[in-house]
């Protein structure tokens, strides 16, 4: 049977008006993001209220995302969420544009706090902090009971430890946490506080270290072949049932504090999505929101601090030990010698 062009227009109209085809084309905001770093019902929420779709792409470090970037990617996303260095990084080299920050209606409810620990944009122009954390020492209650130990970096001195103690296998946590515990800076470019750094972990904490491992300690502390590692506080509880928290994981921050990160979103300097992409992150501050990522992985509110107002679980650790950590930022040519003392490091107990 022949239909008519008048006909069929008719159709369309009528469907359309009943909502039965839909004419408008969503906007689609792509992220490009850690593993697991985004609540996907915050996720649903934005796209309910903006009428849009937003594409989630995740990577596992911070050259992952950057060699992607640099190497035909950075058309591909809009948002990213990198950590200080790499903040640092991306600015100089013109990588990302201003956020729209009449967007931005919610940066009154960043910790001014955090502010002063970002030397390359403390005004919020092209980078709005995410998350603020910090590694930190577990020790297996089960295994060494009493708390009979030292409270320091320098734990991994201690040799009831020996044959079950672990590090992460990053140079700048470790070299970090040596540097913490003699009382200097985190990113210092002083050469004689660097080999007073790699001596004490190359003497006095290597012997008792079973292994260098920033992937699987979580799961050997849960089986109990590791009571002691340096490491996130959600690895280790990640693998252990909640109601064993109590009794087996003593999770702290020393008191001296420790190299800590600040994982920021930014927007690319080739997004076309400019506009969306500032609502997104004005949204992710929305202390409602932002609760609802704090609970998913207890982490401590240092960032946000009004969504603690929202929160309904309790944190793996307190956020005033914030305080005290410093954030491993960009030393430019100095990572080099950082890099060359730990591989001279590892080499020797090969």
């Amino acid at each position: 049977m022949k239909i008519t062009s008048k006909i069929i227009a008719a159709a369309i109209v009528f469907a359309a008006a009943f909502g039965l085809v839909s004419c408008e084309k969503k906007q689609v905001l792509k992220l490009y993001s850690w593993t697991y770093y985004t609540p996907t019902d915050v996720v649903a929420a934005f796209e309910k209220e903006f009428n849009c779709k937003v594409v989630v792409t995740e990577y596992d470090s911070n050259e992952t995302m950057y060699n992607k970037i640099v190497n035909g990617g950075a058309k591909s996303f809009d948002i990213v969420v990198p950590s200080q260095d790499f903040v640092s990084i991306m600015l100089k080299k013109g990588m990302l544009q201003p956020i729209d920050q009449s967007k931005f209606s919610n940066r009154n409810k960043i910790n001014p706090k955090i502010l002063e620990k970002v030397p390359y944009d403390p005004e919020m122009v092209y980078a709005v902090p995410y998350y603020f954390g910090a590694a930190g020492i577990s020790v297996n209650k089960k295994k060494v009971p009493g708390g009979n130990y030292e409270r320091t970096w320098n734990i991994f001195a201690d040799p009831q430890f020996a044959g079950h103690a672990s590090m992460m296998d990053d140079y700048r946590e470790v070299i970090g946490d040596a540097l913490k515990y003699q009382n200097h800076s985190v990113c210092t470019k002083n050469e004689q506080e660097l080999e007073t750094a790699i001596n004490l972990i190359k003497t006095k904490w290597l012997p008792n270290i079973v292994k260098f491992d920033a992937e699987g300690f979580g799961k050997d502390f849960a089986r109990g072949d590791l009571w002691l590692c340096q490491g996130y506080a959600e690895c280790i509880y990640g693998e252990i049932p909640e109601e064993e928290w109590e009794s087996t994981i003593d999770f702290f921050i020393p008191e001296d504090g420790g190299p800590s990160y600040l994982d920021s979103m930014c927007i690319l300097k080739d997004s076309k999505n400019v506009e969306l992409a500032s609502e997104f992150i004005n949204f992710i501050h929305v202390p409602e929101n932002y609760a609802k990522f704090l609970d998913f992985f207890r982490f401590p509110d240092y960032v946000n601090l009004e969504a603690e107002n929202y929160r309904t679980t309790k944190p793996m650790y307190p956020a005033e030990i914030m305080e005290k950590c410093e954030l491993k930022n960009d030393i430019g040519d100095w990572l080099d010698k950082y890099y060359s003392m730990w591989e001279s490091l590892r080499i020797s107990t090969n």
